[in-house]
């Protein structure tokens, strides 16, 4: 047994470097050569919003969904207008049936258009066991097996693929079940970026990594170390993340209202807090972009993911912050598209639809409600304007027509939005 274990894990070794080295010929397909659209021509490009995808509809991802159900969920989305999707990892079948889905839905219709950010996860040593998790060490087989076929997608699919996303929010030190050092994130986009020169992967496929704006040194100065100021060379864009919306907890200052708002409307001073959290997300923009600069570096800046909840029993409902409801959650995306399409910033919102696994035990966590459509696919209030519009007549998902929540009923909604607690602690 011990010999079979040790030639079944020489031939795992092999085929994992065997696909990290990209095809022997070094082709790509070339199914779709007439789709040239690069990575640099769509970030920043208004006509191709972005979001993030998970098609899971249980409280748990062994139930994978199918090319079938993911096709409905593509046929809702691009009707309001996201051409552009970003995934996190590349261990379930969900990623490979989505660019199946994918190339199904271009193959039906010659108008159907729809590009892929493809999520690496990356972990530290013992990440998620019950041993200490060591940061400066790497899971080398997993985070491996990740790139590999990371690397075989993206050659199978280059009419889809257009970027890469090494680790999600892999870098950050309050992801104490996972976190790496910056070192390790450059080791992999270093790696990824040699395939590019060795033609074993597409020259135009831009290499980036999603991570929080604290991360690429928008924050604290611990960030500003050596290792990062590499990875700022090595990536064609930086992706970052911003979430105001957890901040009314964690830094919960920017709720508190000035004496001159007092005399407002609860709704108008929701919409004033609700404007102040976008200027908030701008700020975090802006000290990155300022942490380039200093460093001596000019990449372009996405937001790959931002987003805000619309229930929460915790931190951020109504025993806490008060943040999450469809009204807040309305008024957050309407605003934050609106401003990162005027600045040509693209913007990968979190998310697209609800997903029940992300926080199984309790069914009202925060984690389960960021998705601008329920798991059941109705459209939740930052898009009853669309229902209006007839955008998804004809469109379903799981069977369900595609109808606002709270049955279009604006008064029932209000009822569940309160003030934000100022007075926070």
């Amino acid at each position: 047994m011990r010999k079979n274990s040790i030639i079944l894990s020489l031939i795992f070794f092999i085929y994992l470097a065997l696909v990290a080295c990209g095809s022997k010929t070094g082709k790509h397909d070339t199914r779709f050569a007439n789709d040239n659209l690069t990575a640099s021509k769509i970030l920043g490009d208004t006509n191709y919003l972005a979001m993030c995808y998970g098609g899971y509809r249980s409280n748990t991802r062994d139930s994978q969904p199918s090319v079938a159900q993911i096709k409905d969920d593509l046929k809702i989305l691009h009707a309001i207008g996201i051409r552009l999707l970003r995934t996190y990892n590349t261990y379930y079948n969900e990623v490979n049936h989505l660019l199946q889905a994918i190339t199904e839905l271009k193959q039906e219709d010659a108008d159907f258009n729809m590009y892929v950010m493809l999520g690496v996860w990356i972990d530290c040593e013992n990440a998620w066991t019950d041993k200490t998790p060591v940061h400066e060490k790497e899971n080398s087989v997993a985070n491996m097996a990740e790139i590999s076929r990371a690397v075989e997608l993206a050659n199978q699919y280059p009419q889809i693929v257009k970027m890469i996303a090494v680790g999600n929010e892999a870098m950050v030190k309050w992801a104490t079940s996972y976190y790496v050092t910056p070192q390790i994130i450059l080791k992999w986009v270093l790696h990824l970026q040699q395939l590019k020169k060795e033609n074993k992967l597409p020259h135009e496929l831009w290499i980036t990594s999603s991570d929080n704006f604290a991360s690429w040194g928008g924050g604290d100065s611990s960030y500003h170390v050596e290792a990062l100021k590499q990875l700022y060379d090595a990536v064609d864009f930086v992706s970052i993340h911003t979430y105001p919306m957890h901040d009314t907890h964690y830094n919960p200052s920017f709720w508190k209202l000035n004496k001159q708002h007092q005399s407002l409307s609860n709704e108008a001073k929701i919409d004033t807090l609700m404007m102040r959290a976008v200027e908030y997300a701008k700020t975090q923009y802006a000290h990155v972009v300022n942490y380039m600069k200093s460093i001596g570096v000019n990449k372009p800046i996405h937001i790959g993911e931002t987003g805000w909840a619309s229930a929460s029993d915790g931190f951020y409902g109504n025993d806490g912050s008060r943040a999450c409801d469809e009204y807040k959650a309305a008024k957050y995306y309407a605003w934050m598209r609106s401003w990162t399409n005027q600045a040509r910033i693209t913007c990968f919102y979190f998310e697209a639809f609800d997903e029940k696994w992300k926080d199984a035990k309790n069914p009202n966590g925060s984690e389960n409600h960021f998705g601008l459509f329920t798991v059941e696919g109705k459209a939740k209030y930052a898009l009853w304007n669309m229902v209006e519009q007839g955008l998804f007549n004809e469109l379903s998902r799981d069977g369900n027509r595609i109808d606002k929540t709270y049955q279009g009923n604006t008064s029932e909604l209000l009822k569940t939005v309160h003030l934000p607690n100022i007075n926070n602690n």
